[in-house]
């Protein structure tokens, strides 16, 4: 059953309250400022941004314990309304003022689809991004933010979000499948019945955030969806699908998808934008990846199809569920002999290298 699926029974209040109830202790926003590559570059970001935003109006959405908000207020903001729903709201106050920036930055208590600003803004900053982008997001905010608030022509940070995909094959959950069937040698109980459902238990429908790890990836990522924040809508948001294509390093079996995001923020003083990555090939963030499993795995042959989507829930805005296939030959999962050693990365490249089928997939 999909997130959106176990939640449904949940009136939209109480879901919108559990939404922003997370968010009312620290170590969510701990997590989120110790991340050093979201937060320098939203930094970096926003003073590259200085000629735009001096003197200039601004409103971040979702502003947490308002350290974007300060941002700007450094940067030269003339004026920052830093709307925040849950109770951290209270703290970014405090924050404020110990910044003395109190006479330019207004924390605001609410939603930004409920409060009333005293005036149109030329900036939106935000960090709305959820796992796998839109899971748990606040880009729905964002957009009512964009028609309801931004002037024509206004600045939005970041302006743009690209998803991608990419096969992997994990070797960490077929190791946990296998587990049940060395029971009965430490044990003496056989235990390996339990293998069918453990794969039900962990290859459901619901995503993984977990860090991928490079040696697993079996081939180069393929963009298959770009949102442009200027002009995407919340209809255009209910099912974000695309194309793409896939050529493997080499021959393996496939068990899973990993999907990450970037967004890019223009600079107006540098002749190239700047990216937020959470690719498996940078440096990893509190977004690390999403891991979306296959029930069985996969042998890699060519012109192999599939689909990736993701829905989102009309009740529900902060909820996404995911769809994936892939039509090939299927594995049978054969549990290793015992005295095997697990596959190392090492082992996974020499193997990799012996054939390069593609993924065709649309």
């Amino acid at each position: 059953m999909s997130y959106a699926g176990k939640k449904r029974k949940l009136d939209k209040t109480r879901q919108d309250t559990l939404y922003f109830d997370s968010y009312s202790d620290v170590t969510i926003h701990e997590e989120m400022i110790a991340d050093n590559v979201r937060t320098n570059t939203y930094r970096t970001a926003i003073f590259r941004n200085s000629e735009s935003i001096r003197g200039k109006v601004v409103l971040d959405v979702g502003a947490g314990t308002g350290v974007l908000s300060i941002f700007c207020a450094q940067a030269g903001a003339k004026k920052v309304y830093a709307v925040e729903a849950c109770s951290i709201a209270e703290q970014a106050m405090e924050i404020v003022k110990q910044n003395n920036v109190e006479d330019r930055v207004e924390v605001i208590r609410g939603t930004v689809e409920t409060v009333e600003l005293p005036e149109k803004v030329e900036v939106i900053v935000s960090e709305w991004m959820g796992y796998a982008l839109l899971h748990e997001s606040m880009l729905n905010s964002v957009l009512y933010a964009r028609d309801r608030w931004l002037k024509a022509g206004g600045l939005i940070l970041p302006s743009r979000a690209e998803l991608y995909i990419t096969p992997i094959s994990d070797p960490v959950v077929e190791d946990r499948l296998y587990f049940w069937y060395t029971v009965k040698d430490q044990y003496g109980v056989d235990m390996s019945c339990m293998s069918d459902f453990a794969r039900r238990c962990i290859k459901n429908s619901d995503i993984t955030v977990s860090t991928v790890a490079v040696e697993d990836v079996l081939s180069h990522p393929a963009r298959f969806a770009e949102l442009d924040l200027h002009s995407v809508t919340a209809e255009e948001l209910r099912t974000v699908k695309g194309r793409f294509r896939c050529e493997s390093f080499g021959s393996a079996a496939v068990n899973a998808f990993c999907v990450y995001f970037t967004v890019t923020f223009p600079c107006s003083d540098k002749p190239q934008s700047l990216v937020l990555s959470t690719s498996p090939f940078k440096p990893e963030t509190h977004w690390k990846q999403a891991v979306l499993y296959l029930d069985f795995p996969v042998e890699v042959v060519q012109d192999t199809l599939g689909t990736p989507n993701q829905e989102r829930d009309i009740e529900h805005p902060h909820s996404v569920s995911h769809a994936h296939s892939l039509q090939g030959r299927p594995a049978a999962y054969h549990p290793p002999p015992q005295s095997a050693p697990n596959t190392n990365a090492m082992a996974r490249g020499a193997a990799n290298r012996r054939a390069h089928p593609t993924w065709d997939l649309g």
